[in-house]
C-alpha cells in the first residue's frame, strides 16, 4: 500500500474524498489538488479521515486551503472520521471544530 491516496468518489449529491496512510509535506501537492477538485465539483465535499493514520502542517494547511475555496464558491468543505493522533491534531489546532459538519440533521454526516 502507498503512504498515502486520496480516493475521491460522488455519493449523494456530494464529493466524499477518502484519505489513506500519511499525510505530510511529501504528498501536500496531491492532497490539495484532490481536495480542489471535490470541491470544484459538488457544492459540498466530505473529507472522510477514518483510514489516515498521520497528519502534519501540510495537511492541516490542504484542509484550510480547501476550506477557503469551498467559501469562495459558496460551497462547504467538512472532516468526518478523524481518529487518534489525526484527531488530536485537528481538536489542538481547531481545524476539528471549524471543518465539523453539521448536527441539526441539515448537513451531510458520514
Amino acid at each position: 500500500m502507498a503512504l498515502f491516496e486520496a480516493r475521491t468518489s460522488a455519493e449523494d449529491g456530494r464529493a466524499v474524498v477518502s484519505l489513506v496512510g500519511e499525510c505530510d509535506l511529501t504528498v501536500r501537492d496531491e492532497l490539495t489538488a484532490a481536495l480542489l477538485a471535490a470541491v470544484d465539483s459538488a457544492p459540498v465535499t466530505v473529507v472522510d479521515l477514518a483510514g489516515l493514520r498521520f497528519i502534519d502542517s501540510s495537511g492541516v494547511h490542504g484542509l484550510v486551503k480547501g476550506h477557503h475555496a469551498a467559501q469562495r464558491q459558496g460551497h462547504r468543505l467538512h472532516v468526518v472520521n478523524a481518529s487518534g493522533t489525526v484527531a488530536q491534531v485537528l481538536e489542538m489546532t481547531g481545524i476539528g471544530q471549524l471543518l465539523a459538519p453539521p448536527v441539526n440533521g441539515t448537513g451531510p454526516v458520514s
